[in-house]
């Protein structure tokens, strides 16, 4: 491993990406607590609400987990009525996933106070701050293969 010289890192920025995510989640993760769900339950309610009829196969790709890991927490969700999991109309193998009424709910009810924390976060700042906020966080969450093919085709 190569030798890392603190003064090579944003160690300002780190914390405080971390405290910002920390705060971010903060508000979703005692709504979930009441209803004995976790952060993992937060994603696929969001992702699924986001996106109604996306399949497990896209669920897995933007969660970046292996099926096993996805099982459960759709189970809970199934089961618990937030989500239901119905045959693709082309090929019955496929699952697609819709959120129920309840699951839009509780979607909303977990994004309104993180909403509600980037609006105050933001206020004040420029169209052009704002576009810089956003670049900034698609950056972050590129690989680093993504990176380096928007360098290389920008050269």
């Amino acid at each position: 491993m190569p030798v890392v010289d603190d003064k090579t890192i944003d160690f300002e920025t780190i914390e405080l990406l971390f405290f910002a995510y920390r705060d971010f989640v903060s508000d979703p993760d005692a709504i979930l607590a009441k209803i004995g769900y976790g952060r993992a339950h937060h994603r696929v309610v969001y992702f699924v609400s986001r996106r109604p009829g996306m399949t497990v196969a896209d669920l897995l790709g933007i969660l970046q987990i292996t099926k096993q890991s996805l099982a459960r927490v759709l189970k809970e969700l199934i089961d618990s009525g937030y989500i239901r999991q119905m045959a693709g109309p082309a090929d019955r193998r496929q699952r697609r996933l819709y959120p129920t009424l309840a699951g839009r709910e509780l979607a909303l009810a977990l994004s309104e106070p993180q909403s509600q924390r980037i609006a105050r976060a933001l206020e004040g700042f420029t169209p052009e701050m704002k576009e810089g906020v956003c670049k900034f966080l698609e950056g972050m969450s590129r690989s680093a293969k993504d990176q380096e093919a928007a360098t290389d085709g920008a050269g």
